[in-house]
């Protein structure tokens, strides 16, 4: 596995990332959608160690559907998380892709280091900082 890195501080290495990109392996596997194919699952892991995951829902009213990591953000914070850690996206594809910009922006609510890992069937995994795929963040 080749791992492409864009981040400066220690990374989540070992078992805790392969369990982290599994989890979102498997949410992948939950994905609902019929329009476009495109499958992504996501597994987000909080500082408390839990891990929370997420796929991709649409809607045929596109702008309704919801984005893989921000489901499992979202299925964090329900839970009374507020300290996340890493995000993992896993898409069924050569490369790995990144965020959407919306995603973006809910990674970095809560902070600027977060890492965010994408992998995908091929051998390579990337991996960022929040701070770094959003550096301009919109903050109040």
């Amino acid at each position: 596995m080749t791992i492409k890195r864009h981040i400066a501080s220690p990374p989540i290495d070992g078992k805790p990332l392969h369990a982290l990109i599994d989890a979102a392996r498997i949410a992948c596997a939950q994905a609902y959608a019929p329009y476009s194919r495109f499958r992504v699952g996501a597994a987000c892991l909080a500082a408390s160690g839990r891990v929370y995951t997420g796929s991709n829902v649409e809607n045929a009213s596109y702008g309704l559907s919801m984005c893989a990591e921000r489901a499992a953000i979202f299925n964090a914070v329900n839970a009374g998380e507020r300290d996340i850690v890493a995000v993992a996206l896993y898409t069924p594809t050569p490369q790995p892709v990144s965020p959407c910009g919306a995603c973006r922006q809910v990674i970095c609510e809560f902070g600027d280091a977060i890492e965010v890992i994408a992998a995908s069937d091929g051998d390579s995994v990337t991996r960022w900082t929040s701070g770094e795929l959003l550096p301009a963040r919109f903050k109040l």
